[in-house]
């Protein structure tokens, strides 16, 4: 962390060892702090650590075969590291990530998706955000400073999304995924992006592969979040996202979102 600026980033890679490339290019090209990554879609054993930790990266991950996975790679080496939400139930330890950076908590996590609103998972989803809530209240005080980032798989606003009206009943914006991610920002989070860009309209972070030419037509979701308590709040002096990462040589259909703050 420097004296007087420290920067965030967050990004689902959907495959890290797919991505490996452009995100070691992306962090070299940007003076980033921490980035939390999410779906790596890879087993612990496999995770390429070595080429990020040459770059001067400490990394944490956890992650199982084929789906979800999370990592933090920070240039501070971080401290009270904790996997997985803690209240008994299944952890899903390969979807959540905790820690310290010197004074600052950091929550990255990788939210389920739901499938479909008829589906177990949906339900699950549901619960995960008020396990998450949960988990705040337990472990957390909104008067410190906190960071949540990650791929929340939810578009809180009608803004945060390209088509509103025709994607109403999507898992990531169904009114009970907004509501349940709205209760757990409610603990006490700010959204950073939006507190730079309040009304700012085609901000999107997630561009579907399945959609021709999604990116250039503007047909996005804006899914992926950095929250903060109210000290992180103070201290956040921007928030962007990072679209250039985005038209790489194979993509993730996510690109990065970066927040700034001043010390």
């Amino acid at each position: 962390m420097s004296n007087d600026r420290f920067r965030l980033a967050t990004y689902n890679a959907n495959s890290i060892r797919i991505r490996l490339p452009q995100i070691l290019a992306w962090l070299q090209d940007n003076d980033v702090d921490v980035l939390c990554v999410q779906e790596t879609k890879v087993q612990d054993h496999e995770f390429p650590a070595q080429e990020i930790q040459d770059l001067g990266y400490h990394v944490v991950h956890r992650g199982q075969k084929s789906h979800a996975g999370v990592a933090v790679l920070s240039r501070e080496e971080p401290t009270d590291v904790v996997f997985g939400l803690d209240d008994g139930d299944e952890p899903d330890e390969a979807r959540l990530i905790r820690l310290r950076i010197g004074e600052l908590a950091i929550v990255n996590t990788y939210v389920p998706q739901g499938r479909k609103v008829d589906h177990e998972m949906f339900a699950y989803k549901l619960a995960w955000f008020q396990r998450l809530r949960k988990l705040f209240e337990r472990h957390y005080s909104v008067q410190e400073p906190l960071i949540w980032a990650g791929d929340m798989n939810v578009a809180p606003e009608p803004i945060d999304v390209h088509d509103p009206k025709r994607l109403a009943k999507h898992v990531d914006f169904h009114p009970d995924a907004r509501e349940a991610f709205q209760q757990t920002c409610d603990w006490g989070f700010v959204d950073l992006f939006r507190l730079h860009h309040p009304d700012e309209p085609e901000q999107y972070s997630y561009y579907d592969y399945r959609v021709p030419s999604a990116l250039d037509r503007g047909l996005g979701w804006r899914v992926d979040h950095i929250l903060g308590t109210s000290p992180m709040a103070e201290r956040c002096t921007d928030a962007w996202i990072d679209l250039e990462a985005r038209r790489a040589e194979r993509p993730s259909d996510h690109t990065m979102v970066v927040a700034e703050f001043s010390y």
